[in-house]
C-alpha cells in the first residue's frame, strides 16, 4: 500500500485492511516486526490478521498462532520482570513512591493481558470451536484440536499472570479451569509426547506451584507428564524427539528446583522459576 499521509501504526493497519492480499502483507510485517524486536506492533498487527482471519471464517495457521504467541509473550514478559523486580526493592527497601511506581507497572501488564485475552476468548476460542465441531475431515479437525489446546493454554498463561499481579479477582481459578479445559482434550487427543500437551502440563504445574500454592499436585503434575512422555520417546522423529525433550527438560528442572526448596527454606524460588517458553 502507498500511504497518503506520513504512516503510523494505526494508518499501516487502516491501509492494510482494505488490501486485498491483506493477510499475507500483514504476516510479512509481523515477521519483520518480530526480527526488529518491536513487540507491540508485532500484536497490533496480530489482532488484525485475527479479525480478518474471522472474516473469512477462517483460524489462524500453526505460524500465525505461534507469531500471535510470540509477541504478546514478549511484550508482556518485560513488564512481569519489572513487577517482580520493583515488589523485590519495596520488600527490603522503604519508600513513599514505589507503591504508586509498582501500580503504574501492574496496570500497564494488566492492560497488555487483558488485551490478549480479549482476542482468545471472545474471538479465536469460540470461533476455533465452531470450527471444529463443523469439520468432517479427521486429520483437518485434529488440526483445529491442537488449536483449541494451545489457544486454551495460552488463556491460562495470561490469566496466570493477571494472578501474579492480583491475588484478589479470581484470575487464579480462572487460569486453573482454562488450564483443564486443555488438559482434558489433549488426554483424549494428543499423545503424552505432544509438545503442545507437555507445555501444558509445565504451564498448569507452575500455576499448581506459584498461584495456588499446592506443591504437591504440581511436582505430582510434572512427574506423570514427564513419566508418560519417556516412556513413548523411542517412537519419534528427530525434529519430534528434540521438541519434546526441550519442554520435559523444563519439567526435569522445575521438580528439581520445587524439592529443593521444600527441602531448605528460603530461597529465590520466584526468580528462578522455570515455564514453558511459549
Amino acid at each position: 500500500p502507498r500511504f497518503s499521509t506520513t504512516p503510523n501504526m494505526d494508518k499501516i493497519i487502516e491501509e492494510l485492511r482494505g488490501s486485498e492480499d491483506a493477510i499475507q502483507q500483514g504476516m510479512q510485517l509481523v515477521k519483520a516486526a518480530e526480527h526488529a524486536e518491536r513487540y507491540k506492533d508485532m500484536c497490533s498487527l496480530m489482532r488484525m490478521v485475527v479479525d480478518l482471519a474471522h472474516a473469512k471464517n477462517e483460524d489462524l495457521d500453526t505460524e500465525g498462532r505461534n507469531l500471535l504467541s510470540v509477541g504478546y509473550k514478549n511484550l508482556v514478559g518485560a513488564g512481569r520482570g519489572s513487577h517482580r523486580h520493583v515488589k523485590h526493592q519495596m520488600d527490603h527497601k522503604e519508600g513513599d513512591l514505589m507503591p504508586g511506581y509498582l501500580s503504574v507497572i501492574a496496570k500497564e501488564t494488566t492492560d497488555i493481558c487483558k488485551e490478549v485475552l480479549e482476542v482468545l476468548e471472545k474471538k479465536l476460542i469460540p470461533k476455533i470451536v465452531q470450527l471444529r465441531e463443523a469439520e468432517k475431515d479427521e486429520a483437518k479437525k485434529k488440526d483445529k484440536v491442537e488449536a483449541s489446546i494451545f489457544y486454551l493454554k495460552m488463556a491460562g498463561d495470561y490469566y496466570r499472570y493477571l494472578a501474579e499481579i492480583d491475588k484478589a479477582n479470581g484470575y487464579d481459578k480462572k487460569a486453573k479451569d482454562l488450564y483443564l479445559q486443555g488438559t482434558e482434550l489433549a488426554a483424549e487427543h494428543l499423545e503424552p509426547t505432544d509438545p503442545i500437551r507437555l507445555g501444558l502440563a509445565l504451564n498448569l504445574s507452575v500455576c499448581y506451584y506459584e498461584i495456588l500454592n499446592n506443591k504437591k499436585e504440581a511436582c505430582r503434575l510434572a512427574k506423570q507428564a514427564f513419566d508418560d512422555a519417556i516412556s513413548k520417546l523411542d517412537r519419534l522423529e528427530e525434529v519430534q524427539y528434540k521438541d519434546a525433550t526441550l519442554i520435559m527438560q523444563l519439567l526435569r528442572d522445575n521438580l528439581t528446583l520445587w524439592t529443593t526448596n521444600d527441602n531448605e527454606e528460603g530461597g529465590e524460588e520466584e526468580d528462578l522459576q522455570v515455564e514453558n517458553a511459549e
